[in-house]
């Protein structure tokens, strides 16, 4: 009886060595195949792979982070007396004293070189064709009274202007003429000299009093 015990336990251990080594799968009888040999096809140089400790992997964070900015000073404007007694009592309560200021400044006059009025689109369209024949550049109006037309540069005195045309009508051009785009102009200009991260936060809620006016970089 022992022997037989034992002959059946040889037998046993002989059938499961056969059958975890795969040998019985022409019979279909096999373990279930866990390695995956595709995926190791398609590793890119797994001997390059390392582990980083704390210090290194600390460097990799702070270099794939982005570049914090430095403070920087924006300014806009002009405002009138009206606009300026808003933007003041709205950044009053809202930013630190000091952060910002309400400047008197000068907006000077404005004069180009006009062409226009035109009676339809079709006609400011053929201009602008023509003046790129002439490789002469334009540009669109900033005054809505002088619409529609075109634009050939704009100059801080009427003089400069004056000059500018004579050139241009030695290069074909014929119809254009100097007009004043806008009048000098006083007023106040809003300036935050040192605008860090935290103040670049609130700025949505700074725009929404200057009545359209951009925030731009200081001159």
């Amino acid at each position: 009886m022992l022997r037989l015990a034992v002959l059946v336990l040889v037998l046993a251990n002989g059938l499961y060595f056969a059958w975890s080594q795969g040998l019985l799968q022409t019979f279909g009888v096999a373990p279930t195949q866990q390695s995956e040999p595709q995926r190791l096809s398609q590793q890119i140089r797994p001997e390059a792979l390392r582990l980083l400790n704390a210090d290194e992997a600390r460097r990799v964070e702070s270099a794939a982070a982005p570049a914090a900015r430095g403070p920087e000073c924006l300014q806009a404007g002009l405002f009138d007396e009206r606009q300026a007694t808003a933007v003041r009592q709205t950044l009053e309560p809202l930013l630190p004293a000091g952060s910002w200021s309400l400047e008197a400044a000068v907006e000077p006059a404005r004069w180009i070189i006009y062409m226009g009025k035109y009676l339809t689109p079709d006609a400011v369209n053929k201009k602008k064709a023509e003046l790129r024949q002439l490789g002469v550049s334009f540009e669109g109006l900033s005054s809505a009274a002088l619409e529609p037309g075109l634009s050939l540069g704009g100059f801080t005195s009427q003089a400069a202007a004056q000059q500018q045309l004579d050139r241009l009508a030695q290069r074909g051009v014929r119809t254009a003429r100097v007009v004043q785009e806008r009048e000098e102009a006083r007023g106040q200009v809003l300036r935050l000299p040192l605008v860090d991260d935290a103040l670049r936060a609130r700025l949505e809620e700074i725009r929404t009093v200057l009545n359209g006016k951009p925030l731009r970089s200081c001159r």
